[in-house]
């Protein structure tokens, strides 16, 4: 797993790159969950290649059964998504949808995603 600690305005997240393996369960979900308590931070920056194309395709649940393992462990998380526009409907609905939640949202740009992890 390709992974930074950062510390901006004295609070500490999680950014993931990669992973050899995209998440595509709700094991890994409990990979990260586990990354993020070993060291003690609950707050989770995901790049869109971190994620298989199970969790883009919502008919295979792995979008739900990922997310609600962060809610079930309090992980806040924000996923860059670049390109949104090339999304399918369903999930620019999903994307619309978790944009609402306190707990994890999507976002174009990691400045964006940072600004709204580190002041909630």
């Amino acid at each position: 797993m390709n992974y930074q600690i950062i510390s901006k305005d004295c609070t500490r997240y999680i950014e993931v790159f990669s992973c050899e393996a995209p998440v595509s369960s709700e094991h890994d979900a409990l990979d990260l969950v586990a990354l993020c308590g070993e060291n003690d931070i609950n707050l989770l920056l995901l790049h869109y290649e971190v994620l298989s194309e199970d969790f883009f395709k919502l008919k295979t649940g792995v979008a739900g059964a990922v997310m609600q393992k962060f809610i079930n462990y309090s992980v806040r998380v924000a996923i860059i998504i670049p390109d949104q526009e090339q999304l399918s409907t369903n999930l620019k609905a999903w994307v619309s949808e978790a944009n609402r939640s306190s707990q994890y949202r999507v976002f174009t740009y990691s400045a964006d995603a940072v600004d709204w992890l580190i002041h909630p």
